[in-house]
């Protein structure tokens, strides 16, 4: 393991790129004024080409924070985040989505998760904030609930084999300067980057305590873009990394499959798959409903949680058509 940062002298660098999104960004240092957190840390916001720009908003926060403004020609978010850590004068740099929201004990959280156990690189949960609407908690359900997608984006206490999500993901300068940063990928780069930084010899880890407050797409005709990205990711992932293929990969793909072949089956009489169906979707109405305490976010929960599957599994499967 490479633990050769004295936690003494932890310089954190947080790196926000955004495109086209100022007010989410007002929202975000909002939260970074508040951390319960004694030791400096940077901000560096990336502004990646955007034609409704966040400077004004960046300029309100120069006396309480010390933060950077950058704008470059627009590359994507992984170049992005790179430009950043190119520029940073910290020692461990923290990436997060503009449309996030901190609590107050995050950086605190990092630090003590980086204390306990070292490593070059670290991922956070994320969480639906109570004022969020009901739309943003039921995506949030749908992407982070066991019975949708196994809790893989931060319900896991896995070390060494976590796979931090780029919306809430912590590298050593030490890791950035060996791995060069996210890759040109424009869906899955963080994923990429976790596989290299293990070729690399370096652990990852999930700080559980370390979360943020996500607010997601803000459409269910976004959110199906997303996940459709999300799904066509992976096939080219799997092709970069053979070792790391896994059959639940094709899961999403198959449920949709099997829901196709469920309503055909309805016409000749044959009732039983839909009604597995069925009573899947009242299980996660309820789970939705023990989570978030409203029917609203439990009813959409039922559509958004079809939605990735539908996104993710069309995505995955034209993905994999596609290499052939």
């Amino acid at each position: 393991m490479h633990n050769n940062i004295d936690l003494m002298s932890y310089q954190f660098t947080i790196i926000v790129p955004v495109y086209n999104r100022p007010n989410e960004i007002d929202a975000l240092l909002e939260s970074l004024i508040q951390q319960d957190f004694s030791n400096d840390f940077e901000v560096l916001i990336i502004e990646d080409g955007s034609e409704n720009a966040a400077e004004k908003i960046v300029k309100k926060y120069q006396s309480q924070l010390n933060i950077h403004y950058f704008f470059k020609v627009n590359s994507g978010a992984g170049p992005s985040r790179n430009y950043g850590m190119q520029r940073a004068t910290g020692n461990y740099f923290i990436i997060l989505d503009s449309d996030v929201l901190l609590p107050e004990t995050y950086l605190a959280e990092v630090q003590k998760g980086l204390a306990h156990r070292f490593t070059d690189a670290f991922g956070g949960p994320d969480a639906a904030h109570d004022y969020f609407t009901s739309l943003q908690k039921a995506i949030n359900y749908s992407m982070t609930a066991v019975l949708t997608t196994g809790g893989i984006r931060g319900k896991k206490q896995a070390v060494g084999t976590f796979q931090p999500r780029s919306f809430n993901l912590g590298i050593s300068k030490k890791a950035f300067e060996k791995t060069q940063g996210f890759s040109t990928l424009k869906n899955g780069e963080d994923i990429d980057l976790t596989f290299r930084l293990w070729e690399y010899g370096f652990e990852t880890q999930l700080i559980d305590k370390a979360f943020v407050y996500h607010k997601r797409r803000s459409t269910l005709a976004q959110f199906f873009k997303q996940t459709f990205g999300f799904g066509t990711a992976r096939p080219l992932l799997n092709k970069r990394y053979p070792a790391t293929a896994k059959i639940t990969y094709w899961f999403p793909s198959l449920f949709i499959i099997g829901f196709d072949v469920s309503l055909f089956l309805v016409f000749f009489g044959i009732p039983q798959l839909i009604i597995l169906y069925g009573v899947y979707f009242v299980f996660l109405f309820i789970d939705a409903f023990i989570q978030n305490k409203r029917i609203s976010v439990a009813f959409l929960s039922i559509i958004t949680s079809f939605i990735q599957f539908l996104g993710y599994g069309l995505g995955f499967l034209w993905s994999q058509l596609k290499k052939k």
